[in-house]
């Protein structure tokens, strides 16, 4: 059975996940093979395995640091909320059911079989597993059922570390604060303190060290640096969405307020030149190269806030002017005529899309799941430059959309002259999609650019060893593999 270590927090968006993989790299790095595990997921980014199931992506993205295929055994409950009050349970990857938030906070102990049988499995299969909390591991109101922190390192006899994010401030009441908030028990498995996102000169922090190592009685793992490398964020605080900045090619992404799947779209920032940007306002929309109008986990819903946001109308004026506009998932969806819901997936009812394509979805009660390659077929527009081109990615989505107008993908889709739309996450990641987009759109200033050759993959993992390679300068290893050695 492996030997086990878990990453809790302070807070949402404490550094948990990328700690975390920074973790899963070294000791892969370091000769062990290891898995990272999620109980309990709440994420509306979602990814499809080889197996036709769906699971966060936080653990895809550390199953990729610690260079393994991912598995729904390492997040075997993931909760995408459809309101704010409920969302759909996922368990062992296939939909459960939609629930309500204090009827979940009812059922989710009846999970803890499912989530043991997981890890288990997990643990037997590999000689580290990785764990990682959720929010905050003293949510007090959640306590008694609690299945993804303190409950979780019980079930799994895991030592945990405790995360605290300084660069938000209030570091020194994040984590003693945390500790004080936690039963004896809870306090002795809590075996050090991480510093996390540290900004500046270290040295003026070794008297913060000793303060909490004192008060806390715990010792400071390390003070970790804010780390500069481009990784696959699920989290709906990430700060890649709150991005301004305009680079020569702009790319706009309407940022829906129940968007799923935002991590389509980092391969863009990889070429030199390209900026996305997320808009949630007409007047931030601006004039950009390229629109996007992602996944949601709530189309009808979405697409309402698109009209009264005035959104809308701003969109379908620019693509009146030509500029491309590009709808993934929910996104295709909402670029229609209608969206309806008879069996009531998402609430039920029916609304207008923009109509910019001449296609109509209607909601089942089953979802798709499954990966899928194919090539482009034969393109029009500004993107014609696409035909032939070829991609992979996955499907992941409720509705059926039917359409009049010529198929994007070998696999289905839409395009209609700069409109365009499909099902496919993931589409944009290979460099046969992403860099013809960005040349063609380079051409379109005449200018040159975009010829740099991107390899996702190769890029992927130079971000990942960047990370270990950071985070194993300013921790004690020799600290982590005695807790981990000890356990609790």
């Amino acid at each position: 059975m492996a030997k086990s270590i878990m990453i809790q927090g302070t807070m949402s968006n404490a550094g948990k996940s990328l700690f975390a993989a920074a973790l899963c790299r070294i000791f892969r790095q370091d000769g062990y093979s290891v898995a990272p595990f999620k109980s309990q997921n709440m994420a509306l980014n979602s990814y499809i395995t080889a197996d036709g199931l769906e699971m966060g992506r936080a653990q895809v993205m550390q199953a990729e640091a610690a260079g393994i295929e991912p598995s729904v055994l390492m997040n075997p409950v993931l909760l995408k909320p459809t309101t704010d009050i409920g969302s759909q349970v996922i368990v062992n990857g296939e939909v459960l059911g939609n629930m309500h938030a204090a009827e979940y906070f009812r059922y989710k102990k009846s999970l803890i079989p499912d989530i043991m049988k997981a890890y288990e499995t997990l643990a037997s299969q590999h000689e580290i597993v990785v764990l990682e909390g959720a929010g905050s591991a003293a949510e007090l109101n959640l306590k008694s059922d609690d299945i993804v922190n303190m409950g979780m390192a019980r079930l799994a006899g895991s030592p945990v570390l405790l995360v605290g994010d300084i660069d938000r401030g209030g570091v020194f009441a994040q984590l003693l604060g945390t500790l004080m908030l936690l039963e004896k028990e809870e306090q002795d498995m809590i075996k050090g303190l991480v510093v996390n996102k540290f900004r500046g000169d270290k040295t003026v922090f070794s008297s913060g060290v000793d303060i909490l190592e004192h008060r806390g009685g715990k010792p400071v793992v390390g003070v970790v640096p804010y780390i500069d490398c481009d990784i696959e964020d699920e989290d709906s605080l990430s700060e890649k969405l709150g991005s301004k900045a305009e680079g020569i090619i702009d790319i706009a992404v309407i940022h829906l307020p129940r968007m799923s799947n935002f991590t389509d779209f980092d391969v863009f920032r990889q070429y030199e030149g390209v900026s996305v940007r997320y808009v949630t306002k007409p007047y931030h929309l601006k004039n950009p190269d390229l629109i996007i109008i992602p996944g949601t986990k709530s189309t009808l819903h979405d697409m309402k806030w698109l009209r009264d946001s005035g959104l809308e109308k701003a969109v379908r004026e620019l693509a009146g002017r030509g500029t491309p506009v590009f709808g993934i998932c929910g996104g295709y969806q909402m670029l229609g005529e209608t969206i309806s819901d008879p069996e009531c997936s998402e609430g039920g009812g029916s609304i207008d899309g923009t109509g910019l394509l001449k296609c109509r979805t209607v909601f089942a009660k089953e979802k798709r799941r499954s990966r899928t390659e194919g090539v482009f077929a034969e393109t029009g527009g500004v993107f014609a430059c696409l035909s032939g081109a070829e991609f992979s990615g996955y499907e992941i989505h409720m509705g059926e959309t039917s359409s009049e107008e010529k198929p994007l993908l070998s696999c289905g889709g839409s395009q209609n002259g700069n409109i365009y739309g499909c099902y496919i996450h993931g589409v944009f990641d290979s460099d046969d999609v992403s860099g013809r987009i960005v040349r063609t759109l380079y051409r379109n200033k005449g200018l040159e650019g975009g010829t740099e050759k991107t390899d996702r993959r190769a890029y992927k993992e130079k971000q990942y060893n960047l990370l270990a390679d950071e985070v194993r300068k300013n921790i004690d290893m020799e600290l982590v593999y005695r807790i981990l050695e000890k356990g609790v």
